[in-house]
């Protein structure tokens, strides 16, 4: 049987690759819903560096996607059963380092094909039921688990001085992880700082937010979460620093494409912790769907959820890469190729 596999040949570019396609792996799944991450927009929109781009590229993108299993020969999923795909493609295995950060490990559509394809092949652990979940939310899970990692690495790493933790964002990150703070520390004070007014009106759930330019000077935080990537991280980082207390734990979760100055010498005065944070495994999907099935998070996720129309063609692919720089949050799509 052959596989169309859509592949970004190059910025702004698909083509499509005919693959015989391989029977060897346990569980066959037809992708069914997706959303857009920012890495796949860097990219789509070539913001990645020209070697990286000569190096990856041709690669099939999507690596936010919930399915439906064709056949499954363990027996582990009924045919019709609605799954979440893991894109991690685990390394090294020593009981210490965790799945995401294992040497060998792969991640797809990061120098192997993401989900946009006809069919995907996965063995049955890299698979998560999704119950009854919507698809537009089941589409996020993995974006979900990124932030339940962070959480979870924050709890095992930090001090139980947990008063006010501070996230820095406006974003889709940033929403979620001031969300599952809420959940996860209710007696935590949670508060935010972004740039975008208008994105912050989103976070009426946090018990404070601040425009970066208003923020006092006596504000103080006992743990933090940097969300902004980019050229922001410099600004969110710095602070951080400044406002985090001592033996604070600083989570770093944004992306930067050049490297970021770091006052060193208030991190080395306040005897810091800070934790990079990235990706996620199967227990970290296995806590996103359960944070999922919470209706008053469900309600609130979809607040940031742009569902655009179905993608049928390479030219709703396209369509749905330009939506999405346009929209302020993810964008979901219904995935019908």
């Amino acid at each position: 049987m052959i596989n169309y596999v859509y592949q970004l040949a190059a910025p702004k570019i698909f083509s499509i690759k005919y693959e015989e396609f391989p029977f060897e792996e346990e569980v066959i799944v037809k992708p069914r819903y997706m959303s857009v991450c920012h890495a796949d927009q860097r990219y789509y929109t070539g913001q990645r560096q020209r070697e990286v781009l000569d190096r990856k590229l041709p690669m099939a993108l999507i690596h936010e996607c919930c399915g439906q299993v064709l056949s499954d020969r363990t027996g582990t999923y009924k045919p019709g059963q609605r799954v979440v795909m893991i894109p991690n493609v685990p390394g090294e295995r020593n009981g210490v380092i965790m799945e995401n950060y294992a040497r060998g490990a792969q991640f797809l559509s990061s120098g192997r094909d993401g989900f946009m394809r006809e069919y995907v092949g996965l063995p049955a652990e890299r698979l998560i039921s999704c119950g009854e979940l919507p698809e537009k939310l089941a589409a996020v899970t993995e974006f979900v688990s990124v932030a339940a990692h962070s959480i979870h690495r924050m709890k095992m790493l930090s001090h139980m001085q947990r008063a006010r933790i501070g996230v820095w964002g406006d974003g889709s990150l940033a929403f979620v992880v001031a969300n599952l703070l809420k959940k996860e520390f209710p007696h935590s004070k949670i508060l935010v700082v972004g740039k975008n007014v208008g994105k912050l009106s989103y976070f009426s759930f946090a018990d404070e937010t601040w425009p970066r330019e208003d923020l006092p000077e006596e504000l103080r935080v006992d743990h933090a979460f940097e969300c902004c990537g980019g050229d922001g991280s410099y600004y969110a980082i710095d602070d951080i620093i400044r406002c985090i207390n001592p033996q604070g734990t600083v989570m770093l979760m944004g992306v930067s494409e050049n490297k970021v100055a770091v006052n060193t010498r208030d991190v080395l005065e306040k005897g810091l912790t800070i934790v990079g944070s990235s990706r996620s495994g199967r227990e970290d999907f296995e806590r996103a769907m359960e944070y999922l099935e919470d209706i008053r998070f469900q309600r609130r996720l979809e607040l940031i959820l742009h569902e655009d129309a179905k993608v049928s063609s390479i030219e709703d692919i396209h369509r749905v890469f330009q939506t999405d720089l346009n929209t302020p949050f993810k964008t979901v799509f219904e995935w019908g190729l």
